[in-house]
């Protein structure tokens, strides 16, 4: 497929629609949240299942952070190819056959994974000892999202069960992802309040099992500074902070947290004007609608639904056939892995300049 642009392109030359990353914005994000995790002690981990890329990463660890997040085993796979040496796969992996492979990975990264069940713990255990490799483990809890973790009054059975095996017990996931969308900071702060308290309890259960807690380890870009102000929490796995998308900038702002600004965009062109509407050719196919539709990017035009390949503009001031329009996504991370490749801009979206073009490593990795 021809790329949207070459290095040293002009803004304007870069080919619709395309999934572009105001540089110097990204690198703002980048270093406030680096910057926060220092003042505050905290150990960074950043959820690269959000930007799937492993030039992104390398940038994330060289700012401070000890490594990575990911969802998938083949997300870990394709970034540990891109020379990625520090993985966490934040989630159970329970298939022999995905065991067998994240065995394989762990002779080659240093590598930790999640259990919530005595099956998977002895799965994991079996498929570490065949391929004589390490990985630490992170027992999770359900403090609050109603997805994947143990009751905190089962954790410590589980651990022991983990160090009973000869496996290193890493500490505790404790992620509450309902969390971060809940629009007021009130909401929010009550919701964290709660999985605290969970994870608390969890960490009480784990030393009443007789087994040490190093670590309890989770936190979003909606509530990390209440993770990090809590006492419990020693590690934050925030991502969308880096790219800032229109369902996040919906929150009202958490008190004493840095601000982050919106740095991933797609880049549209208005290919079709009828009296009262604009088309552009960036439909579903560019952009995730599950948390929404996108945003028009410094423009008073609302976007609406046109199918895969369209979106229809209305407004008061409606551009001209041709013209640019630049839309800040509802989600980015499943509308990262929609595109191939980022066009990374210095410069700003006016005036910038193609610094990069960096290609979605994990892009599909859904096993």
């Amino acid at each position: 497929m021809t790329p949207a642009a070459c290095v040293g392109d002009h803004v304007d030359a870069v080919a619709s629609p395309a999934l572009v990353i105001d540089l110097d914005a990204m690198e703002r994000n980048l270093h406030r949240m680096a910057d926060f995790a220092r003042q505050h002690r905290m150990r960074l981990r950043p959820h690269a299942k959000m930007h799937k890329s492993a030039a992104i990463a390398r940038r994330q660890v060289e700012a401070g952070a000890v490594g990575v997040c990911v969802q998938k085993l083949g997300e870990a796979e394709a970034l540990a190819a891109g020379g990625i040496g520090d993985i966490y796969i934040s989630n159970e992996v329970i298939a022999p056959d995905k065991l067998a492979r994240l065995a394989q990975l762990a002779q080659r990264v240093r590598l930790a994974v999640a259990v919530d069940s005595s099956l998977g713990v002895d799965r994991l255990a079996q498929a570490l000892r065949v391929a004589g490799s390490r990985a630490d483990v992170f027992v999770e809890v359900d403090v609050g999202q109603g997805r994947c973790g143990v009751a905190p009054a089962a954790a410590g059975a589980l651990a022991q069960q983990v160090i009973a095996h000869g496996l290193p017990f890493a500490g505790l996931q404790a992620y509450h992802g309902r969390a971060q969308h809940l629009r007021t900071a009130a909401e929010r702060e009550a919701a964290i309040r709660h999985a605290v308290a969970l994870a608390r309890a969890a960490q009480a259960a784990v030393t009443a099992a007789g087994v040490a807690c190093p670590l309890v380890t989770g936190a979003g870009t909606g509530s990390f500074a209440l993770e990090a102000a809590s006492g419990v929490y020693g590690e934050l796995q925030c991502g969308s902070y880096l790219f800032m998308d229109r369902d996040y900038a919906d929150n009202e702002p958490t008190p004493n947290a840095p601000r982050f600004e919106h740095a991933l965009f797609v880049k549209a062109q208005v290919i079709s004007r009828g009296h009262a509407h604009a088309v552009i050719d960036a439909g579903h196919k560019s952009h995730a609608i599950d948390s929404g539709l996108p945003r028009v990017w410094q423009r008073e035009l609302d976007y609406a639904n046109g199918g895969d390949e369209h979106g229809i503009l209305r407004g008061a001031a409606l551009p001209a056939l041709g013209d640019t329009v630049w839309l800040v996504p509802g989600h980015c991370d499943p509308t990262v892995n929609l595109h191939d490749d980022y066009v990374a801009v210095r410069g700003g979206l006016e005036r910038g300049t193609v610094e990069a073009v960096w290609r979605i490593d994990a892009r599909g990795c859904v096993r």
